[in-house]
């Protein structure tokens, strides 16, 4: 009887959890995202396969590998001169059933299986991602806010030109740029790769410092182009809130002006930011390509493009899904940050 009661409210939280609306809102999600992944996968199988040609194109002008030896590769990777309807779809299923296995399938560029490809690339454009991110948020969240606070000041003006030339400057000239200042700054700063040639020889801590340091000049070659848009959102949001009558009111009531601001104002001009924060994931998977290119830093963006060029059907379709779910794991991320920034928010209202 003791153990039956000791028990009931173990059992009570575990209930509580698994009912909870967060818990449930992350059901539903996964579900909507079965079912994106599923038509995200079609469309990215047919526009891959609406490209003329495909691998085997170019080792076919190579008289060293025999006709013989190009029928053996199209069995093995599937492929087919004749994309009619049915081959496209028995390919497609086939891929499909592979992938629910967790095999993506076999690279073609690479001769080695897709799913440890993605593996071995994706964290060091995660780390690129994550570094971006949080410096951008860093830099644009006070700048909008000096900008809102001192509308039409020089400071104001001043920040605005910075953000406008930042948000034009191509992102290949930052990074040329800092490319640049690494050359004249070195030893200081790293000209490329993500580690140096000791990494293997340092102990945790300086292996972990040693990635950091490889990290400053690709990370603010991301954040130099990408905290302009958020500055300017943050600076024009904080302004509307400051106009609402709940401020005024505030402000009658003698409250600070800081209490004002951080406390009343930025609390809600901050949701639509928070709101950014998925598609903002999403989108440095293709943008940190550019960083990862003029760095060497061995990301993502660097195999998408080589199996976009080659033609490497199993790799583009692989790193295409990788990029949906990283859309679709933003967004939720981005919804969770905004009902615990917002508890008054509901997350059954979000769609």
């Amino acid at each position: 009887m003791t153990r039956s009661l000791s028990n009931r409210p173990i059992t009570a939280q575990i209930q509580a959890i698994f009912t909870s609306e967060t818990f449930l809102y992350i059901v539903k999600r996964s579900l909507q995202a079965i079912l994106t992944l599923f038509l995200a996968s079609i469309l990215c199988f047919a526009i891959v396969q609406l490209s003329p040609g495909n691998f085997l194109d170019t080792l076919k002008q190579n008289p060293k590998i025999t006709p013989q030896r190009i029928k053996e590769l199209m069995e093995q990777f599937g492929l087919s001169d004749n994309k009619d309807f049915g081959t496209l779809v028995q390919q497609y299923f086939k891929w499909l059933s592979q992938a629910l296995q967790g095999n993506l399938g076999l690279s073609m560029l690479y001769f080695q299986p897709v799913t440890l490809l993605i593996g071995q690339r994706i964290r060091a454009t995660l780390e690129l991602a994550i570094a971006s991110i949080i410096l951008t948020w860093a830099i644009a969240i006070p700048l909008g806010i000096i900008g809102a606070v001192n509308q039409n000041k020089f400071i104001d003006k001043f920040l605005r030109v910075i953000s406008y030339t930042a948000q034009g400057f191509p992102s290949f000239v930052t990074a040329l740029s800092l490319l640049i200042v690494a050359q004249i700054c070195s030893p200081l700063l790293p000209v490329g790769g993500r580690t140096s040639i000791n990494h293997g020889e340092l102990t945790a801590i300086g292996q972990l410092l040693d990635i950091l340091w490889h990290m400053i000049l690709p990370t603010i070659a991301l954040t130099a182009t990408g905290f302009a848009g958020l500055q300017r959102i943050t600076r024009g949001e904080l302004l509307d809130v400051l106009r609402q009558d709940y401020i005024q009111t505030a402000r009658a009531k003698g409250l600070s002006e800081n209490r004002v601001i951080y406390v009343h104002a930025l609390r809600n001009a901050i949701n639509p930011l928070v709101t950014l924060l998925g598609f903002e994931f999403a989108s440095l998977l293709g943008g940190a390509f550019i960083a990862e290119f003029f760095f060497n830093w061995p990301g993502l963006g660097k195999l998408i493009l080589a199996g976009v060029t080659a033609k490497d059907l199993y790799l583009v379709m692989g790193s295409l899904m990788i990029g949906a779910i990283m859309l679709i794991v933003g967004n939720l991320i981005a919804d969770l940050l905004l009902k615990f920034v917002d508890p008054r928010i509901k997350l059954a209202d979000l769609k």
